[in-house]
């Protein structure tokens, strides 16, 4: 592939930042990362792109999952067993990601997240506060479903994994939007670095941009989890309604040919 210029790279900077804030507070800044990258990199190969997302995507989720660490201090006995199947998952989905096209993953991700946005949006007391619906091992195998599930989407493709977990641990466990924002990035560093194990041996990872990118998106990993923290969970639930709503947009306009 061509050397990008420094115009090229400075966008690419721009797209990483914004990405990183956003997965940090609600996830899925992939939707915005991953398509920079498929404008700024035209004649990289799909594992390269890949590649290079996921390295620039674990610097900023590592950060932001500190943060949210220190701060939140979420129980291990679930997001331990949730990032280990992440992990598993992540790896399983990065060894078939060169198989798997692009297209066949769309339309069920807008299905999805329409879904997801409608119900988050009509029911305006989902994730206020921690009400689990699982106790002992039924809380431990859906954490480990929902790391599993989750993670090999995330290996194979990516784009919205922190949304999916997100709205999985507050829908399906009962978390409150601001725990389960938590939890997400844990689980999230877990499949970002199964990703590259898998990955970064190939000889995919595109260094240069891979830099950049990871130096912005620890930028706005740290500021997105330290205002998620702060603002506490409506201004989170708030923020994932919009986000979601741009995804919906976004992917609506690949599936049907708008743009």
């Amino acid at each position: 592939m061509d050397d990008p210029t420094a115009t090229v790279l400075a966008l690419l900077g721009l797209a990483a930042l914004a990405a990183g804030f956003v997965d940090a507070v609600v996830g899925g800044g992939g939707l915005i990362q991953l398509p920079a990258l498929l404008l700024g990199m035209p004649n990289a190969s799909t594992v390269q792109i890949l590649a290079t997302n996921k390295l620039a995507a674990f610097s900023g989720t590592t950060v932001s999952a500190a943060t949210y660490y220190r701060r939140i201090r979420p129980d291990p006995r679930t997001f331990l067993p949730l990032m280990a199947l992440a992990f598993v998952g992540s790896a399983a989905g990065a060894a078939v990601a060169s198989q798997i096209p692009r297209e066949a993953f769309e339309p069920i991700v807008l299905v999805a997240l329409v879904v997801v946005g409608g119900y988050v949006l009509f029911k305006p007391e989902l994730g206020e506060q921690t009400a689990l619906r699982f106790q002992g091992h039924r809380h431990l195998v859906a954490a480990m479903a929902t790391g599993l599930a989750v993670g090999f989407y995330d290996g194979a493709l990516g784009p919205g994994t922190g949304s999916f977990f997100v709205i999985t641990l507050v829908g399906l466990m009962g978390y409150s939007f601001l725990e389960a924002s938590a939890k997400a990035k844990l689980a999230n560093v877990a499949t970002n670095l199964a990703a590259i194990l898998v990955l970064a041996p190939q000889g995919a990872v595109v260094w240069k941009v891979a830099v950049v990118m990871a130096v912005c998106n620890i930028v706005g990993g740290y500021v997105g989890a330290r205002t998620a923290v702060a603002r506490g969970a409506r201004f989170v639930r708030v923020f994932f309604i919009v986000v979601v709503s741009a995804f919906i947009v976004t992917l609506a306009g690949n599936v049907f040919d708008l743009w």
